[in-house]
Parts: C-alpha cells; structure tokens; sequence
C-alpha cells in the first residue's frame, strides 16, 4: 500500500455534490493507493505508522492529540507515467482487492482510538485541503519493516 499523508488544518471530500467526510479542525489528509500484493498486514502496518506518525505542530501525532484523520482511496498512487505520455495503471489493484484493504485500514486506525471520516470507495470524489506547512511525506509499506 502506498499512502500520501498531508498535515492540513482542515478537509473535506465531496461526492455528487454531497459532503461524505469532513474534518473541520488540524488533522491528516491521507490519500491510500493499494497494489496487487498488499495484504491485511500491510493495512495493520500503515494504521499504526499513520496513527503515531509525529507530523503534527509541535512533532505531535494523531495518537497523542487525537487529531482527526481524513482517509481517500485513490488509485492513482500506483499510475506510471515513465513512459508515453498515458499513464499506465497497471500496479493498482481492481476493486475486489483494494476495498477490503482500504477498509481494513480504515478500521484499524479507528481500534487504535482515532478519529476517521472517509470518501466514497470508486466514486469520483472532489477533494479539499487547507494544508498546513505544507507537510506532506509519502509512505510505502514495502518500506516498512
């Protein structure tokens, strides 16, 4: 799994015109891809480096200030565009694969005692961020030990 984890004061992720998550104070934007290979593991892995990852002001992490976390799947993480000028998306997994591991993610950062609002799996989603710093770090749990 592939995340890309931004500091922002607030977010919101809108589908059809309609609010499906919000968070309206300093938290996490994470946007999470999912390649064929991914596992549960993977998702328990990144719930807890996300959950302490020490990113918000004063070095603090969502464990220690219960900041809110705004989770969006979004394919596009694995696109490679080295060569031609389209994209190829074969390293993302189709949705029978990716879902469950973006779910299981989702639930795991919750057992941990976070706060989590969510887009809307395979919808398209508009997605808004006032980011802090900014500060953004991407995070690849083949990484991860």
């Amino acid at each position: 799994m592939r995340l890309v984890i931004t500091r922002v004061a607030s977010a919101s992720v809108e589908v059809d015109g309609r609010v499906v998550g919000r968070i309206d104070e300093p938290g996490l934007l994470v946007l999470a891809g999912v390649t064929h290979d991914d596992t549960e593991v993977d998702s328990a892995k990144l719930a807890r480096k996300v959950h302490g990852l020490r990113i918000l002001d004063g070095e603090t992490s969502c464990a220690e200030t219960g900041a809110p976390i705004l989770v969006v799947s979004q394919f596009t993480l694995y696109g490679d565009a080295r060569k031609g000028r389209r994209p190829s998306w074969s390293k993302a997994s189709g949705r029978e694969h990716s879902e469950p591991l973006i779910d299981e993610f989702v639930a795991r950062l919750r057992s941990l005692g976070a706060r989590v609002e969510t887009g809307e799996f395979g919808a398209m989603m508009r997605v808004a961020s006032v980011n802090e710093g900014p500060f953004t770090v991407l995070v690849d749990s083949a990484d991860l030990a």
